[in-house]
């Protein structure tokens, strides 16, 4: 299998190209119809470019005459530039008590909106110690009341739920 896939990963061009017949393409856009292989690979060596194929699902298949080493170079530079572009989410934490001071609470509120603009997820836990874990109804209005505090930036993707001695909330940034 290893075969095939290394067969894959090498470009089709010049000698490679094996088709009786292919449709070509000029270097200016414009087709010079259907050739043999061996006719096509003599025009592009006369004008000392190669000769790629670009689709071979198509009937006949269709090549076109450039310079390879530039489309590769052209290929890899637009594969970066979109790599640049993606900005991978990752999942903020804003933790807090279910007894919270009001300021403390905004300075939270201002984090998990900082962390959303940036287009990053956050996670809003509440942590219980000892007996508090009694109050959980408190720690879950005040995750719904975080919710819709920046309900313009985010979405609940994950409900207020329990897990051990915290309860969390997930929160996505919106579109």
């Amino acid at each position: 299998m290893n075969d095939k896939k290394r067969q894959r990963d090498i470009p089709q061009i010049n000698e490679r190209i094996r088709f009786p017949k292919i449709r070509v393409i000029d270097t200016d856009g414009g087709q010079l119809g259907i050739l043999s292989s061996q006719e096509a690979l003599r025009i592009a060596e006369e004008k000392q470019l190669d000769l790629v194929l670009l689709s071979e699902k198509a009937d006949p298949p269709v090549c076109r005459i450039m310079d390879y080493g530039k489309y590769k170079f052209e290929q890899e530079k637009k594969a970066k530039e979109a790599k640049k572009k993606q900005h991978a989410a990752d999942v903020k934490e804003v933790k807090m008590r279910y007894k919270i001071e009001e300021h403390d609470y905004q300075v939270r509120v201002n984090q998990a909106e900082r962390f959303l603009k940036s287009g990053d997820k956050v996670k809003a836990t509440i942590t219980f110690r000892g007996r508090e874990i009694q109050h959980s109804d408190l720690a879950e209005d005040l995750l719904k009341r975080m919710a819709t505090d920046l309900q313009e930036l985010a979405e609940v993707q994950q409900a207020p739920k329990r897990e051990g001695r915290n309860m969390m909330m997930l929160l996505s940034p919106k579109k």
